[in-house]
C-alpha cells in the first residue's frame, strides 16, 4: 500500500472514530444534564474520550503520510459519518434540513482547506506563540462568558462549541510546530508547547462535551468541525506563510467555500431550533385527551371555581352504572357569589 493510500484511510478511519465519539458524549449528554462538562462517574464518557484520543492519534499518523491539503478535508467527513451512525446505533434521525446543512458544511470546508497551500510554511517565533497562545485562551473564555449568560440552549451549545472548535484547531497549531521544531538533541525545549496543547485539547473536550447538552449531534458536531481547520488555516495564512493555491483565483474560491460552509452551520442550526420549538409547544395547546402533558392543577379545579353554566352538563349519566345519590350536588350560582363574598370579606 502506497503512502498516500495509508494517508487517506487512516484519515477515514479516523472521522468514523470521532464521529462515534460524537454520539457517545451526545447521549452522556442528554444522560446526565446535571454534569455538563466531565461526567466522570459515567463509563460511556470515557469510552467517549478514550476515541477522541484515538481518532487524534490516527489524525496525526495520517498527517505523517499525506499532505495536510488532503488530510484535514478528510476530516470534514466526521459531520457526514456522525448523522447516519446516529440514526443507526441510537436511533437518533436527522431531518432533511440538517443533511443538507452538513454537506454544504464539509464541501465548504473542504474547499477551503483544499485550497490552502502549506508547502512552504515556517514554524512561528517564540514570541508569536505566546500572543497566539494568549489570544486563544481569551477568546475561548470570551465565548464560555457569553455562552452562560445566554438564555437558549442551542445558541449556548454553538458558542461553547465554537470555543471547543477553536481550542483544538490551535492545539493543531502547536502540534504541528513540536513536529516541525522537534529534535532529539534537546526535547525538553518543547516542554512549553505541549503544555499549551494539553491544556487546549482538555478544554476543548469538556466544551464539546457541554456543547451537547439541549442541542442535539449536528449542530455542535458540525461547528467544531468547521471552526476547528477555519481557525488552524487561518493561523496557517498569517503565522506559517502559506497561502492560498491558485493566487487571486484561489482566494476568491476560498471565500466562496467559507460562505457554504457558514452556509451549512445555519442550516444546521435552524433545523435544530425548528425541532426545539416543535417539542415544546405552550402546555395550552395540548388537547384534553392528554393528561400527561397537562400541568397537575389542570386536573382538579379550584374550590372557588365558577359552577359551569349548566349544572346538568357536569353529572354523568345514570346510564353509565354511577350511583347518583353519591354525587355531590353542584353550587348554584348564588352560593358561589356567597362564598365568594365571603372570601373577599375575610381578606
Amino acid at each position: 500500500m502506497s503512502a498516500l493510500a495509508l494517508s487517506v484511510l487512516l484519515s477515514l478511519v479516523s472521522a468514523v472514530v470521532y464521529a462515534a465519539g460524537a454520539i457517545l458524549q451526545e447521549r452522556v449528554a442528554t444522560d446526565t444534564p446535571d454534569r455538563p462538562y466531565a461526567p466522570l462517574h459515567h463509563g460511556v464518557w470515557w469510552a467517549a474520550v478514550a476515541l477522541n484520543g484515538l481518532g487524534a492519534v490516527l489524525h496525526v499518523i495520517a498527517l505523517a503520510y499525506g499532505p495536510l491539503s488532503l488530510v484535514q478535508p478528510l476530516g470534514a467527513l466526521t459531520i457526514v459519518f456522525a448523522l447516519p451512525m446516529a440514526a443507526l446505533f441510537v436511533g437518533r434521525g436527522a431531518g432533511h434540513t440538517a443533511w443538507r446543512g452538513a454537506i454544504m458544511a464539509s464541501v465548504g470546508l473542504a474547499g477551503l482547506l483544499a485550497l490552502t497551500d502549506g508547502a512552504d510554511s515556517r514554524s512561528p517565533a517564540g514570541g508569536e506563540r505566546l500572543v497566539l497562545a494568549a489570544a486563544t485562551f481569551g477568546a475561548v473564555g470570551l465565548l464560555f462568558l457569553v455562552a452562560q449568560a445566554v438564555g437558549r440552549p442551542v445558541v449556548r451549545s454553538m458558542l461553547l462549541a465554537g470555543a471547543a472548535g477553536a481550542a483544538f484547531g490551535i492545539a493543531s497549531v502547536f502540534t504541528k510546530t513540536v513536529a516541525v521544531d522537534w529534535t532529539s538533541e534537546a526535547p525538553t525545549a518543547q516542554a512549553p508547547n505541549l503544555a499549551v496543547i494539553a491544556v487546549l485539547a482538555a478544554c476543548g473536550l469538556l466544551l464539546s462535551q457541554a456543547a451537547y447538552r439541549g442541542a442535539g449531534l449536528a449542530a455542535p458536531l458540525a461547528t467544531v468541525t468547521v471552526v476547528n481547520p477555519v481557525v488552524a488555516a487561518a493561523v496557517g495564512l498569517t503565522l506559517f506563510d502559506e497561502r492560498f493555491r491558485y493566487d487571486v483565483l484561489g482566494t476568491v474560491l476560498a471565500l466562496g467555500s467559507g460562505v457554504v460552509a457558514a452556509g451549512g452551520l445555519i442550516l444546521l442550526t435552524t433545523e435544530r431550533l425548528t425541532a426545539q420549538t416543535a417539542r415544546t409547544p405552550d402546555a395550552r395547546q395540548h388537547t384534553a385527551g392528554s393528561p400527561a402533558a397537562r400541568p397537575s392543577s389542570w386536573d382538579r379545579p379550584p374550590d372557588d371555581a365558577e359552577a359551569p353554566s349548566d349544572p346538568d352538563a357536569a353529572l354523568p349519566q345514570v346510564g353509565e352504572g354511577v350511583d347518583v345519590g353519591s354525587v355531590p350536588r353542584p353550587r348554584t350560582h348564588l352560593e358561589v357569589e356567597m362564598r365568594s363574598g365571603a372570601v373577599a370579606g375575610g381578606s
